[in-house]
């Protein structure tokens, strides 16, 4: 049996996406910024996609810049927001946890004159909201907090952060790279200026994105040409991915509620079923998604943990894909202050709509033998003698 619970890496491309997509292959291949009826009706269905994902973030069509990811919407809202200021203001508040391509791009800013404040999380990765607040000062320009976190799940008060920046005249940001599709998002609501979405975390393809630009927010474009996506993204659009996108937003507003109840679910079995079978585990985080389950498993390797699942078909990861190879932990677990040799020993699995409760069954019947045999040759110092004599886990 193979089982793929690294949806926070990326998504199957929906079927229902994958058949939107195919005819922008073929019979539809003009260029959308054409004159021509044959470019025409290709920007026609490039415009259908823009409300659809404006419809599934409460939005409005020409508040949608398609883009080519997560990371360069990130990098175009944070750069293009600051490059566009008129004020002066030098400080951009950011947390601890986010993902490399808001923490790396705040931390090169930082090296080229600005001043960052980087917030903590507590053990349960909470944010320190009284720390945000004293953050808040007249020279901050701006506030990027992701909406969820992608190792952990952790769910942040983006509604209650945005009211507290607007309030003092600061652009706030937030990578909603993991919540969209998820988490209900209105951004009639939620007062934020600029939001990140990629394709491939909710069923649509790699290579595409959005960025929802609220009216009246000013960015300056970051890749410099034609007139495309309103003057603010140059380069002919990414169509069959645009579209594929559009079907995504649309499938994910109509299945979220009932789908999100059956993957908290089986999330929920996965999760008591290891507590259950695996002495020394424990998960990082609360309140969180409802498809995401970090789980550390002490004096034990997560690589090791990822390479035995392999062997019996489970697909996981041990934190953000962006961030695989290295060897160090988590800095999100850092941040929450894991002790080491529980932060090595994590593994996140990521559910989706197309997971069943056979496959989780699966991972729990094979996870307390990985992790027993594991113990028995643990590298860390007191590891073994720990558990030596102990029945870790019931098999």
């Amino acid at each position: 049996m193979n089982v793929y619970l690294d949806n926070n890496a990326t998504t199957m491309v929906a079927p229902e996406v994958f058949a939107a997509m195919q005819p922008f292959f073929g019979e539809f291949y003009g260029n959308p910024s054409s004159m021509h009826r044959f470019g025409g009706q290709v920007g026609r269905h490039v415009d259908r996609a823009r409300q659809q994902v404006a419809d599934l973030l409460g939005a409005e069509p020409d508040e949608i810049i398609f883009t080519a990811g997560g990371s360069e919407g990130d990098n175009l809202a944070i750069k293009g927001a600051l490059e566009a200021m008129k004020s002066g203001r030098r400080h951009i508040i950011t947390t601890r946890v986010e993902h490399p391509a808001v923490r790396v791009t705040c931390r090169w800013l930082r090296d080229h004159g600005f001043r960052l404040t980087e917030i903590p999380v507590d053990r349960e990765g909470t944010l320190d909201m009284e720390r945000l607040e004293e953050a808040l000062t007249p020279d901050t320009a701006l506030v990027s907090v992701m909406w969820a976190n992608n190792e952990t799940g952790v769910v942040f008060p983006i509604e209650h952060i945005a009211r507290l920046a607007k309030a003092r005249g600061i652009v706030v940001h937030t990578d909603a790279v993991q919540a969209a599709g998820k988490l209900p998002i209105d951004l009639k609501q939620v007062p934020v200026d600029l939001l990140t979405i990629s394709g491939h975390k909710l069923h649509a393809p790699k290579g595409v994105g959005a960025l929802y630009v609220r009216r009246g927010t000013r960015i300056t474009p970051q890749i410099h040409g034609g007139h495309q996506e309103g003057g603010k993204r140059a380069g002919t659009e990414n169509v069959p991915g645009i579209v594929g996108l559009g079907r995504a937003a649309e499938l994910a507003a109509e299945t979220m509620a009932e789908e999100n109840d059956r993957v908290r679910a089986l999330r929920d079995r996965l999760e008591q079923g290891l507590l259950q079978n695996c002495a020394g585990a424990q998960v990082n985080g609360r309140n969180r998604l409802p498809n995401t389950l970090n789980i550390s498993f002490e004096f034990i390797e997560g690589e090791s943990i990822l390479l035995m699942l392999d062997e019996v078909g489970v697909a996981a990861s041990s934190g953000s894909a962006c961030s695989s190879g290295s060897l160090e932990p988590s800095h999100v677990l850092r941040a929450m202050g894991v002790p080491f040799t529980l932060a090595h020993g994590s593994v996140r699995f990521s559910l989706s709509r197309y997971n069943t409760e056979q496959e989780i069954d699966h991972v729990i019947e094979h996870m307390p033998g990985i992790v027993t045999r594991l113990r028995e040759i643990s590298p860390f110092v007191g590891g073994a003698a720990a558990w030596a004599g102990k029945s870790t886990c019931n098999v």
